[in-house]
């Protein structure tokens, strides 16, 4: 099974690379843009595997520039979020 066919799972992977970057001293803004090009790639190169990539996709596509760069912003600090909630921040 694909990382991308589970939403949770691709979340779980996303998130660990966040922490790993972080840890690896990346500051933010350059973690924000690192996102906006993954999600760039796979807006134009991964077809969605489940509801969630789908709607992701649809709201990339939607977006000019400013905008997807505020949703893959938006998506880094979601895994984040995620991430203090599992470990009990």
């Amino acid at each position: 099974m694909s990382i991308l066919d589970n939403f949770r799972d691709w979340k779980e992977f996303l998130g660990e690379r966040v922490e790993q970057a972080k840890q690896a001293g990346m500051e933010s803004q350059t973690l924000e843009n690192v996102a906006y090009q993954i999600g760039g790639y796979l807006a134009e190169q991964v077809d969605p595997k489940n509801d969630q990539e789908r709607l992701l996709k649809q709201l990339w596509d939607a977006g000019d520039q400013q905008q997807q760069q505020a949703l893959a912003s938006l998506m880094v600090k979601l895994v984040q979020n995620s991430d203090n909630v599992n470990r009990g921040n």
